[in-house]
């Protein structure tokens, strides 16, 4: 099948802005005082990182904010080592759903270190960025341990 037009390479950058709301601005200002915060659900117990405003599990209001531990376990990762638009950060990485010790779901993050020896089931920690603006990469990324 032959093509009978021009394909032109273009970067189209689209800038935003979009509202947090109320229970990821709670969150995100966690994250800039240097804490992982969670919603507890108060009929499961269950706790919700980042919080969220309602229990996906009871459908109930969950109100109670509570700081997680900054350890956790890698549950699931992928690794990958190629370009795309919006990569957040240069080269290799790997992103992981992480189960926050304290938590009752996975987070999902950046994991960063020596990537050789990242396996389901390790353990890991947050890494700080020195800088905090209330962005999810405050946390810089999460380390093996």
């Amino acid at each position: 099948m032959s093509k009978d037009f021009k394909t032109m390479a273009k970067i189209i950058e689209l800038p935003h802005q979009y509202g947090a709301g109320k229970t990821y601005t709670a969150f995100f200002n966690g994250l800039r005082a240097g804490k992982i915060m969670g919603t507890k659900c108060p009929e499961c117990g269950k706790v919700l990182v980042p919080g969220r405003s309602m229990c996906p599990t009871c459908h109930v209001a969950c109100d109670e904010w509570v700081e997680v531990k900054q350890k956790g376990t890698i549950v699931s990762w992928t690794r990958t080592d190629k370009d795309f638009f919006g990569k957040p950060c240069e080269g290799t990485y790997a992103a992981a759903l992480i189960r926050l010790d304290g938590a009752g779901c996975d987070f999902l993050h950046l994991v960063g270190g020596n990537l050789k020896k990242l396996k389901s089931g390790a353990k890991v920690q947050a890494v700080w960025n020195d800088e905090k603006k209330g962005h999810m990469l405050d946390i810089k990324y999460f380390e093996l341990v």
